[in-house]
């Protein structure tokens, strides 16, 4: 549950790649959300005592939230800041230029963005499944959903599971219409106004429609294409840091596996301290949401799905070349794994 502030027009990946080979380290001005306020140098200047992130909306975002609300990496002389950006593309964008040091985002994005030449690298787990195909009364199939509208995200693991969903069903996605919104409120209302006919979308929205929209039918919730605990995002960073400035990012893996912790053993403590403040949903909502998409820092057994999402990816002709098994290094979350066994080892959801 990624954010999910769509487009129409592509992200201009290739661009992002040159630039950052040509050492581009600005782009454009980014306000700073009030909660850690600092001042606007380079990414890479306050490396050492702080790291600036971008971020979703939803809920794989949750351990950074966490982390970042209550400051879970400052025992080890970290701050985590958040950045913000108006659009999802932008949060890409500001990762690959060079803007932030890191942030969570869907997989397929931070793909298109490694394939285009950005220096970045996956380090870390975002959040897994919670993603899941609604379409309205009377769509109970795939094959009625030819000629039919989707509402969807571009680029998005919300646009690779509808290809992947008609894929397996032997339908073409050229079979239907495509409508990509701007974000999920917008999405949400207008399937249930009728605009669009299915829809892919993230917890608790999924839950939410075939509840309020009476005959609506949520077609597939991912596990029967992907397996239990498929991935959604990541948390990426820029591939400099690796060598620069390990410490700092071990510190903030460090700082949202404290969070998972929370999580998952203090429920509504956690809920009451994100839901109004990053979360603007009802506690009952929110509820929803984190029992359907648990927030998950060890993502190691997913390296294979991520890369292997990579086919749908080309065959969609968002990237020519695959990215191999470079473009994921979890080099510093085996090290936090290692020099915290006794958090890890609480922890409900992991690799190992």
């Amino acid at each position: 549950m990624c954010d999910r502030d769509g487009t129409a027009f592509l992200t201009d990946y290739a661009a992002i790649g040159r630039a950052s080979r040509r050492g581009v380290m600005k782009a454009t001005a980014a306000s700073v959300l009030t909660f850690g306020a600092f001042g606007g140098h380079d990414a890479l200047a306050q490396a050492r005592g702080s790291l600036k992130s971008t971020h979703g909306t939803g809920f794989c975002n949750l351990n950074l939230f966490l982390a970042h609300s209550l400051q879970m990496a400052r025992e080890d002389g970290l701050e985590i800041q958040f950045v913000n950006t108006p659009t999802f593309a932008e949060q890409v964008t500001f990762l690959g230029m060079g803007q932030v040091d890191l942030g969570l985002m869907p997989y397929t994005s931070f793909i298109a963005l490694f394939n285009a030449g950005a220096p970045v690298k996956i380090i870390a787990g975002g959040g897994v499944e919670g993603c899941a195909i609604v379409a309205r009364p009377g769509l109970t199939t795939a094959a009625s959903l030819r000629g039919k509208t989707l509402g969807t995200f571009q680029l998005d693991t919300l646009e690779v599971m509808p290809y992947d969903y008609l894929k397996k069903n032997n339908i073409s996605f050229r079979d239907v219409r495509v409508r990509y919104m701007g974000n999920t409120p917008e999405a949400v209302e207008a399937f249930k106004a009728g605009a669009i006919d299915w829809i892919c979308t993230i917890e608790p929205y999924a839950t939410a429609l075939v509840n309020e929209v009476r005959g609506a039918t949520m077609l597939t919730d991912g596990r029967d294409l992907y397996g239990p605990g498929y991935t959604d995002c990541v948390l990426a960073c820029r591939s400099s840091l690796i060598q620069q400035n390990p410490a700092a990012l071990k510190a903030v893996i460090k700082g949202m596996m404290r969070a998972q912790l929370m999580a998952e053993t203090k429920q509504e403590e956690t809920l009451q301290r994100l839901v109004g403040t990053y979360y603007k949903t009802s506690m009952d909502n929110a509820r929803v949401a984190m029992s359907k998409q648990p927030a998950v820092v060890d993502a190691r057994s997913q390296t294979d799905f991520i890369l292997g999402r990579t086919d749908s990816l080309v065959e969609m002709g968002y990237i020519r070349n695959k990215p191999g098994r470079d473009a994921i290094d979890w080099t510093l979350l085996e090290q936090v794994i290692a020099e915290n066994r006794e958090l890890y080892g609480q922890l409900k959801f992991k690799s190992a």
